[in-house]
């Protein structure tokens, strides 16, 4: 996960939207074995997916539309949500319509097993992915203990804990001038959304680079949120922000990748005051952010770039 993990339920409620019915289910062996209820029963049996494409047929179905927002049939659900639904069909009779209670009961309990098989299937591979996560977060913790949590494990700037340790020193320190840069991903819930979780951290860490880049051994980089990062540049020289605040949006803006298109929102200002405090410049290099933001989604060209990806 990016920021955080999603508790169990919540992503066994979401993530079941993303399975399909050859996810969770062999098709072969599903039509070996319906092949095997028809010739029993003689019935027709149609199995479609949720959303009535077909996966297993056998009899006479022809012409036959499967109707998946009606009551039609028997919906196959898996964590509170339709996979698959199970048509029948006697011979010369209509869909759907079955006259043998017997045969009725026969394919309650086939929806019934395979609902049962379905959520274990879901169920084990989704706590399969969920136990990956936490060893990555166990792996994290562990980093940021041997690195004396002085750094973000993601990026390797320093952590929003350090950064603010680092900026009070800067600030007793009676420092002048210090530049004060803050920067924040543009859109990068659109890379989330669309690629995942794995994309839109390798953009964060990316970005990251590019900081580190072009910064010099002196400046404090911190990662302070999810995808927003400060920097304070003590002694700064004259220019030596507007340069620094240019030359990362240039990179980024030159940067190729197949999956995103980054671009960066900077806010800057410089302390030249020592009676100043570093935390309120903070907030007025947010607010310039936000500012040079809003310019820059709104530039000819950006949405283009971004969805290009």
């Amino acid at each position: 996960m990016a920021f955080g993990l999603v508790p169990l339920e919540k992503r066994f409620k979401e993530n079941i939207k993303n399975y399909q019915l050859d996810m969770l289910f062999d098709i072969a062996s599903l039509s070996a074995y319906f092949a095997s209820v028809a010739k029993l029963t003689g019935m027709g049996i149609l199995l479609t997916d949720r959303h009535g494409e077909k996966a297993v047929s056998y009899g006479d179905f022809a012409g036959f539309v499967p109707p998946v927002e009606t009551e039609l049939g028997f919906k196959v659900r898996v964590a509170g949500r339709t996979i698959a639904h199970l048509y029948t069909k006697e011979p010369g009779g209509e869909v759907g319509v079955i006259t043998d209670l017997e045969q009725e009961k026969l394919f309650t309990c086939i929806v019934a097993r395979l609902e049962f098989e379905g959520e274990a299937a879901f169920s084990r591979m989704e706590l399969s992915l969920y136990a990956d996560e936490l060893e990555k977060r166990l792996e994290k913790e562990q980093y940021q203990v041997k690195h004396g949590e002085k750094k973000d494990p993601l990026t390797g700037v320093l952590n929003s804990t350090y950064f603010e340790n680092r900026l009070k020193v800067i600030d007793r320190s009676e420092t002048v001038p210090v530049g004060v840069v803050c920067v924040n991903i543009n859109d990068w819930k659109y890379v989330n959304d669309k690629h995942g979780d794995e994309t839109s951290d390798r953009l964060i860490q990316v970005v990251a680079q590019i900081l580190k880049d072009n910064g010099k051994p002196e400046y404090v980089i911190g990662r302070c949120g999810g995808d927003f990062f400060n920097v304070l540049i003590p002694m700064c020289e004259d220019d030596e922000v507007s340069h620094y605040a240019a030359k990362i949006q240039s990179d980024c803006l030159m940067y190729e990748d197949p999956e995103f298109a980054p671009s960066i929102a900077v806010g800057y200002v410089v302390k030249s005051n020592v009676e100043q405090k570093l935390s309120d410049l903070l907030s007025d290099a947010e607010y310039e952010m936000f500012d040079h933001k809003f310019s820059v989604k709104n530039a000819p060209g950006y949405m283009e770039r971004l969805q290009s990806k």
